[in-house]
């Protein structure tokens, strides 16, 4: 018999409209979005959980009953649409329990846990049901296709929303054209389910009972042979207050976590600085048989100015070649046109710097030799050997890469370098960011836990006075 401290039950609740549950996904929505919100507080909550299990021994008995009520709503959510649909009543907006429903989920609150379990069964011990829960909520069938001209083969991926979704699928046209769920598919569709909710109880660290693998199908689990043991604490009740709280709180933390991530990468790009004092892109393959490269025109004005110079601060352009030397020079619009006007040369008008072959494209203009060396040339605003730095200055520009003789082919690797003036900036106020959203999500977390409030138990009846 089952004495498992994780009970999930069901009951079918016939008869079922034959088509609502086509429009059930337009109608959960608004359960989507509590859930979506439900769920991030759920995994902040699971990580202080840890770090109390890891200390105490003891999971906080107001986060252990807020967790549940997140799964008990999950699994009503999921009955009443995709995961079963065995019911067409609507579940209610509740973490705690709801005994009229038909879905109904408890888990026994542990008075200890191991300190030692906590930090493996959530990944280590609980990695076979996951392989197995995978296959039924979300399993991808990957057969293997070999005799292929090429002696290779290919995967397919078919995704049903595992085995679990299929089922269903199953389930809902013999409901569309029979107006009867067949019973074993039932029983099949909640022993799954079961196994799930088991695994996900026990890998968010709220049981030390490992899953038992084992399929039991059915709306009723059996009974246990002995009572659960009464927990020393009362259970505590959510009010709409200490919800709103928790899950606030668990938004500004989830919240510091990306402030956190960010201001981590900008340190590193900040760091990545410290050498030349430039961010540097990948470096870009660029070739040509003619005798120059150009960049489209850059045109900046206005307000445009200050605001470029504030991002980019200074530019730096950086070619390597095996090769002949190259010029790269930067110079008014009208000037460059009148010096390449009669020269072979190539314009890019893709640049992406990335790992695709199409990260580069060039527009080709026929012409013959320069008639000078760009070297000699004297209406560059900035040029240099293989590199140039400039200050971005107002005008309309255009970029040229020539071999330092004029002579025709150029192939080099190109990369485009700024001082970014604003990371350190950036990377304190983010960092700022993380302090002040993590202390007020930690803070409104307690505050909602604060809320929380103990069932009242009922007085004890009198007992009645003989009558003489």
């Amino acid at each position: 018999m089952s004495t498992y401290p994780v009970r999930v039950e069901a009951r079918l609740e016939e008869p079922l409209n034959r088509g609502l549950w086509i429009v059930k996904w337009l109608l959960a929505i608004p359960h989507y979005i509590v859930l979506s919100l439900l769920w991030i507080a759920f995994a902040i909550l699971s990580v202080i959980a840890f770090f109390a299990i890891l200390f105490t021994g003891r999971y906080p008995r107001a986060l252990f009953d807020f967790n549940l009520g997140v799964l008990r709503w999950t699994w009503r959510v999921a009955y009443y649409t995709y995961g079963a649909l065995g019911t067409d009543r609507y579940p209610p907006f509740t973490l705690g329990p709801a005994p009229d429903h038909p879905a109904t989920l408890e888990i026994d609150y542990p008075e200890r846990l191991s300190r030692g379990l906590v930090l493996v069964k959530w990944w280590l011990l609980a990695l076979p049901h996951y392989l197995v829960v995978g296959l039924f909520t979300s399993g991808s069938v990957i057969p293997w296709r070999s005799g292929l001209p090429d002696g290779g083969g290919v995967l397919y991926t078919l995704d049903w929303g595992g085995l679990i979704g299929l089922l269903v699928l199953i389930a809902a046209i013999f409901l569309l054209f029979t107006g009867r769920y067949p019973h074993g598919l039932y029983d099949l569709v909640i022993g799954m389910n079961r196994w799930a909710l088991r695994v996900a109880a026990y890998a968010t660290l709220m049981t030390d009972a490992y899953p038992p693998f084992r399929l039991e199908q059915g709306g009723h689990e059996l009974p246990r042979m002995e009572a659960p043991s009464a927990p020393r604490h009362a259970p505590v009740r959510h009010t709409t207050g200490s919800i709103v709280a928790i899950a606030l709180g668990a938004l500004l933390a989830f919240g510091a976590i990306g402030t956190a991530a960010a201001g981590s990468v900008s340190a590193l790009l900040a760091h990545s600085r410290a050498g030349t004092g430039f961010i540097s892109t990948t470096s870009e393959r660029i070739a040509t048989p003619t005798y120059a490269l150009t960049t489209d025109q850059i045109a900046v004005s206005g307000q445009g100015v200050e605001y470029l110079r504030g991002l980019t601060g200074r530019v730096r352009i950086e070619t390597a070649t095996t090769g002949t030397p190259l010029f790269v020079g930067i110079g008014h619009r009208a000037e460059v046109e009148a010096y390449l006007k009669t020269v072979g040369h190539d314009r890019i008008t893709h640049l992406a710097f990335g790992p695709g072959p199409d990260d580069i494209a060039y527009a080709r203009y026929s012409g013959g030799q320069p008639a000078a060396p760009p070297t000699t040339q004297t209406f560059w605003t900035a040029a240099g050997s293989g590199s140039l730095e400039w200050d971005i200055e107002p005008g309309d520009w255009i970029i040229v890469i020539m071999n330092s003789d004029a002579s025709p082919t150029i192939s080099a690797d190109l990369r485009l370098a700024a001082t970014l003036p604003w990371l350190d900036g950036l990377t304190t106020w983010l960092f700022v960011a993380t302090g002040i959203l993590l202390i007020s999500g930690i803070g409104l977390i307690l505050f909602g836990i604060g809320l929380t409030k103990n069932p009242v138990p009922d007085p004890p009846h009198a007992a009645p006075t003989p009558r003489l």
